[in-house]
């Protein structure tokens, strides 16, 4: 028997801590996460560590029946807290006890859990559902693109409430399973790595991991048949890709393209820094959409990305956002800056590093581009507003910003920061403003008037963001790296 003395202060201390709050003491979890573009998104109250989903989906109809299970912590005193999905749920529980719950708009489930749950406890949550994904609007129009063989599910800023219960804002990132039963000789695709794939009774389960922090709208998920291919990099990091089997005419390009991601990816590890996750590679399903998307280790490219032909320059763009975007996610949506300037301006190094124009080249075309009356300078990449937060200028001139970096503090310089950024705030969140304060530090120069200049005024600057003619020619790669700047544009 083990026996210790006791002060009196102390067991009083102790007696103190162990008194469990009052009923009065819990209140509800906010029913948005606080992000100023979009303040319903995410839920407070609570921060998520792992999604375990279980589904089924049948393409044919379009039905989706699920069991999500949510392993995660209070953050307050918890008496009701808010999933965002748009599916039915039919169950749920916390913690094994069956839970109250009622819907709450289009895409807000309110949950009531038995009793309160006490700011730092761990808790669980299984929500059992069903729907047709298709009936889910968010934005108000947009919903998963069904496909002759099956559906996919990606999209930005949002699109988890289609097809799982979630608190859904980057703010709030966990590590996923995700477990999907389809048909037979139809394939599920989604994140990370492939654990296993199991047949019975006429269909396939298909499980994969995510073992790595991951943004909901990054987590994708899409069904159909397709064409696999696999490779390794030099890391032994497993690549896998996926192309529908009908993707017709557009089928070589893509191949051209995508197959050459690992490639792509080694050489922005010289640019970034290692490659932040567990796996790699891309997925092009028969979509009539015209957007890519970085869904986190297996970007998401339509079709329409190499209706001209090879292009392996959105390669480059949606694998830049592995580091910046995805490692390093917004901390609000209006810093999304830091996810699309820095993918724009890998394509520009990629057109540099192939001699199809260099950086310079591409930002002094861009700036020659626009006159000074064109709304082209009324957007603020570096605050955009929801209504622009996808504009060319968050893309452009947002590059257009980084050169003008790479100029003020010099090639040493610069690229420390390009490579130092992501390790400084790996599966984080950052502000734009996080990036100016570590510019700074990493340059030992002020760049607070720069940075406004290029990200933060509603003009013209007076200047290009180097010393080129104010006319160039035009880089013989323009077109094809302008034309990738459709990779988010109908969102």
């Amino acid at each position: 028997m083990y026996r210790r003395l006791i002060a009196p202060g102390a067991l009083a201390a102790s007696l103190l801590l162990a008194i469990p709050a009052s009923a009065a003491d819990f209140t509800p979890g906010a029913s948005g996460i606080g992000d100023s573009y979009y303040p319903t998104y995410g839920n407070g109250g609570y921060d998520v560590a792992h999604y375990d989903l279980r589904l089924k989906y049948q393409p044919k109809t379009d039905l989706l029946v699920g069991t999500a299970t949510i392993t995660a912590t209070a953050t307050q005193d918890l008496s009701r807290f808010d999933l965002d999905f748009g599916l039915t749920a039919s169950e749920v529980r916390v913690n094994g006890k069956k839970a109250a719950f009622a819907r709450s708009g289009e895409q807000e489930l309110e949950v009531t859990p038995a009793a309160g749950l006490p700011k730092g406890t761990p808790f669980t949550i299984v929500v059992k559902y069903a729907g047709k994904p298709t009936d889910v609007k968010l934005w108000g129009f947009t919903s998963p693109q069904r496909t002759p063989d099956g559906a996919v599910f990606a999209n930005e800023p949002e699109s988890a409430a289609w097809w799982f219960p979630s608190n859904d804002h980057p703010l709030d990132k966990a590590t996923y399973d995700v477990s999907v039963t389809v048909p037979d000789g139809t394939q599920a695709i989604s994140n990370g790595t492939l654990q296993s794939q199991t047949s019975k009774l006429g269909w396939t389960r298909f499980n994969w991991r995510s073992s790595h922090p991951q943004a909901t709208y990054l987590t994708t998920l899409a069904v159909g048949k397709f064409d696999i291919t696999k490779d390794t990099t030099s890391d032994g990091i497993p690549v896998i890709n996926a192309y529908s089997k009908d993707l017709g005419a557009n089928e070589g390009a893509a191949k051209a393209s995508v197959e050459r991601t690992t490639e792509v990816a080694e050489w922005l590890e010289s640019v970034f820094g290692k490659y932040p996750f567990e796996a790699l590679g891309g997925y092009v399903p028969n979509v009539p959409s015209g957007f890519a998307l970085e869904t986190q280790t297996r970007p998401f490219y339509s079709p329409k990305q190499f209706a001209n032909g090879s292009n392996v320059s959105v390669v480059v763009h949606e694998l830049a956002h592995q580091w910046y975007g995805d490692s390093v996610s917004v901390d609000g949506w209006k810093d999304i800056w830091i996810n699309e300037g820095f993918a724009a301006y890998s394509q520009w190094l990629w057109s540099e590093k192939e001699g199809e124009g260099t950086a310079q080249e591409l930002a002094d075309y861009v700036y020659a581009q626009h006159p000074a009356d064109d709304p082209f300078w009324k957007v603020k990449p570096g605050d955009p507003g929801a209504a622009n937060q996808f504009d060319g200028a968050v893309y452009d001139r947002g590059a257009v910003a980084i050169q003008a970096l790479r100029n003020a503090v010099g090639e040493k310089k610069f690229f420390k920061i390009l490579k130092g950024w992501p390790a400084q705030h790996a599966y984080g969140n950052a502000k734009v403003s996080d990036f100016v304060s570590y510019a700074e530090k990493v340059s030992g120069k002020p760049l607070a008037a720069l940075f406004d200049t290029w990200l933060y005024q509603p003009s013209k600057p007076a200047q290009p963001a180097a010393r080129a003619a104010a006319a160039p020619a035009q880089p013989k790669s323009w077109k094809k790296i302008a034309a990738t700047h459709q990779v988010h544009a109908e969102h």
